[in-house]
């Protein structure tokens, strides 16, 4: 039975040990965190992506706690209502869809649930060194012994520690698309009633919407920039900026500059892509925004993960222990799928890409191929 360490307990590393446990391997998932991330944006799940959802047995919890949104409003800078729509709203497209929105913490918390029976999880800890031989990877955490590994993934996100390590620094790879998005949670002083408002001042703008039966509100606040500085770029640093930049705003900035201060799950982090040449080195590869990061201006980066862990496991079933063949397969079948979807992020600068677009990158891979 191979073991394999696959770092990154959010969406794409859960959902890979749930196929490859399926598939008779032992996996083991690492994530720095304690426990399951709370906190996030509403994220989609469409086309193939629902396919992979529904052959886990998780198409009706996932309906389930689906946002129910009536519509959305579009605001001057000053927050009068220019336009509207009942039929769509730019967080989940036509609201007659079969694509699911939920928030990607209902999500990470259905995966783990799904997968923590069988699958073992080191909370807390990170990987800080890869050592690989002809028989396995040796693998050192920051917390707790070394261990051994026939392979090892990094489902790690855009700042991943297993590409740094296997592949060379972030900086070869992360492509900038000139923006930065800020989410976060405050409680509804809106009184919005499953209704999105959404509004663009100059360069900034953000998208607010109700959730959890209207009592919270998530905010996502987008705003152009070069790349920040290293001085720009810690977790106090960035809260204080985004503060900033909404208190400015003419329409309700100063009640959301407050809501940064307060939130629990504040998270701000570069519009960028993770572009590669090949998404494994030796017993290593990448999976999801760690080797193919979209940016969230695509929509598709959740369901990019959920393809992509299922394409995954079935690639290493398929190759019988055979991992470069496996990992090849890998990339042959998904390559074609990211680059149609990571193209919805670059196809309508400061706005959606067209449904027909959507349509077409969405379901343009089978799971059976």
């Amino acid at each position: 039975m191979q073991t394999v360490l696959i770092s990154g307990g959010g969406i794409a590393g859960p959902v890979l040990a749930y196929w490859l446990h399926r598939h008779g391997f032992a996996p083991t998932v690492v994530e720095r965190a304690p426990g399951p991330r709370p906190g996030g944006q509403a994220v989609d799940i469409r086309g193939v992506a629902l396919d992979v959802i529904e052959r886990m047995g998780l198409r009706e919890q996932t309906r389930s706690v689906r946002t129910r949104m009536r519509g959305m409003s579009i605001l001057d800078p000053d927050g009068h209502e220019i336009d509207r729509s009942t039929e769509a709203t730019f967080s989940s497209g036509r609201l007659d869809s079969d694509d699911i929105e939920l928030l990607r913490e209902d999500l990470v918390r259905m995966v783990y649930a799904a997968t923590r029976t069988d699958v073992e999880y080191l909370f807390g800890t990170g990987i800080t060194a890869l050592d690989e031989d002809d028989a396995g990877v040796h693998v050192d955490f920051d917390r707790g012994a070394s261990r051994r590994f026939d392979l090892v993934i990094g489902a790690d996100g855009l700042h991943s520690a297993v590409r740094r390590l296997a592949f060379g620094p972030e900086e070869r790879f992360a492509h900038h698309l000139g923006s930065y998005l800020s989410v976060f949670s405050a409680d509804n002083f809106l009184a919005l009633d499953h209704w999105q408002m959404w509004l663009r001042d100059g360069d900034a703008g953000f998208g607010i919407m109700p959730v959890r039966d209207n009592t919270e509100l998530r905010i996502a606040f987008g705003f152009r920039s070069a790349p920040l500085g290293d001085d720009l770029r810690s977790h106090d640093a960035l809260r204080r900026l985004v503060a900033d930049k909404l208190a400015a705003l003419r329409w309700e900035g100063t009640r959301l500059a407050k809501a940064v201060w307060e939130a629990p799950d504040f998270y701000c982090d570069a519009m960028a892509q993770i572009r590669m040449d090949h998404w494994s080195q030796g017993r290593v590869a990448l999976l999801g925004d760690a080797g193919h990061c979209p940016s969230p201006l695509s929509g598709q980066g959740t369901s990019l993960a959920l393809v992509g862990a299922y394409v995954l496991a079935d690639c290493l079933a398929r190759a019988r222990g055979d991992h470069q063949a496996g990992y090849s397969h890998y990339e042959q079948r998904m390559r074609p799928f990211v680059r149609l979807n990571q193209a919805l992020a670059t196809e309508n600068p400061g706005g959606p890409a067209s449904e027909a677009s959507v349509a077409h990158a969405k379901s343009a891979l089978s799971l059976d191929g």
